[in-house]
């Protein structure tokens, strides 16, 4: 597991992550993704400006926040969908109902970035194995062929856009070491600050039953 790259959430880079988690390694920076969304933003502008620079609906253009940054650090699908663009990967939509016709065993799959109220992480076949990289996780979280199916089925319910990537995904350590050994998880990783808010409940039902008994 020591080889598989997983980025950490920091601040809402969760976009930032999900590409590099993706890739395998420190692929982009949020700077690199600014740029990517700056350059949206200005294609977009000059679109509505076809239409007359005096006219209302570019005024009203000019002085909404932009689409596909946000000074929190979110990026929107478009940001990620060009990023992916320079490395020959495309997004198709997993929920629609043209890819579901399709009947494609998930299993099949390279990999899936999901997304929900802003937040963006990617699951990932490294070898034979299939793996959450969810930056919101303490590290890789090992998922096996019959749940793939089951979970992403679960994150549609709860209302998760999903998208399957298609091309040929950079070569990576991990995928060189776990394509000819398996790992097995003994203990899954749990969520990121969770230990410590354990650690602090304990720590107040102490405080609380000293007090009680004194």
């Amino acid at each position: 597991m020591d080889s598989i790259f997983h980025e950490k959430q920091e601040g809402s880079l969760c976009a930032q992550h999900c590409l590099n988690n993706l890739l395998q390694g420190e692929y982009f920076t949020p700077v690199d993704l600014s740029s990517i969304a700056h350059q949206l933003d200005e294609e977009e502008r000059m679109r509505m400006a076809e239409g007359g620079m005096a006219s209302e609906e570019y005024r009203t253009f000019l002085q909404q926040p932009s689409g596909n940054m946000d000074d929190s650090g979110f990026f929107s699908i478009q940001v990620i969908s060009n990023a992916l663009r320079v490395w020959g990967l495309e997004l198709i939509l997993f929920n629609s109902p043209e890819y579901q016709r399709l009947m494609i065993n998930p299993i099949n799959e390279k990999a899936f970035i999901c997304n929900y109220k802003e937040h963006w992480f990617t699951i990932r076949k490294l070898g034979q194995q299939w793996f959450n990289l969810n930056s919101l996780l303490t590290g890789p979280e090992l998922i096996s062929d019959t749940y793939l199916a089951l979970f992403l089925a679960q994150l549609q319910q709860e209302g998760y856009s999903i998208f399957v990537i298609r091309g040929n995904l950079p070569e990576c350590e991990a995928e060189q070491i776990l394509g000819i050994m398996r790992v097995h998880q003994q203990q899954r990783p749990r969520l990121i600050g969770e230990d410590e808010a354990q650690t602090m409940r304990l720590k107040t039902q102490r405080i609380i039953k000293h007090i009680l008994t004194n």
